[in-house]
């Protein structure tokens, strides 16, 4: 090699390119997400915060419900969100504790892909129907204890009234629900 050439080059290894390229789509993917996809991503997570949610597991669900397969892994999540590893872990174990998203391994990897529950609402409204079952025998024993002739007593009493009226309409709502989607 003459010094005229200066320093030759070597080609990258075909895996090198695909990874190239492989970055590149990528890159497009995460600038159609911010163009397109995270104004929708911000203010849905934004809604779920102001209802409770944690703010972190908010964007990360909201991510995922938003997202083609309805499935992401941790590098794709973290990408979008522009938010580290560490946020992700843990709003996917919130997510995951409260039955919104599962874990599952990437085909020949040891990646986990966080993926929305296939009839999500279905099944978060039904744990609630839990929940007001659990509520109620705590609130009959709480107007009882308490004692039904007292103010404290009489707000227990209709709060224990108003849950169980909640869970006789969740469970008419979940039974038209299940109609709805058989036609």
């Amino acid at each position: 090699m003459s010094a005229a050439q200066g320093p030759r080059r070597a080609e990258p290894a075909s895996e090198d390119r695909e990874r190239t390229i492989e970055d590149r789509e990528r890159t497009a993917e995460v600038k159609e997400y911010d163009e397109n996809v995270s104004p929708f991503v911000e203010r849905f997570a934004a809604d779920l915060t102001e209802a409770g949610m944690q703010r972190m597991a908010s964007r990360v669900f909201a991510c995922l419900l938003a997202s083609e397969e309805g499935a992401l892994n941790s590098t794709e999540l973290a990408e979008r969100l522009r938010i580290s590893p560490a946020a992700i872990s843990g709003a996917v174990r919130y997510l995951s504790q409260v039955h919104m998203v599962s874990r599952e391994r990437e085909p020949g990897s040891r990646r986990e892909r966080y993926r929305v529950h296939a009839d999500l609402w279905y099944e978060t409204f039904t744990n609630r129907d839990q929940l007001l079952s659990r509520w109620h025998a705590t609130l009959a024993a709480g107007a009882e204890q308490i004692g039904p002739d007292t103010a404290a007593g009489r707000r227990i009493q209709e709060t224990q009234d108003f849950f169980d009226f909640m869970k006789a309409e969740l469970n008419d709502l979940m039974r038209r629900w299940r109609a709805q989607r058989e036609k």
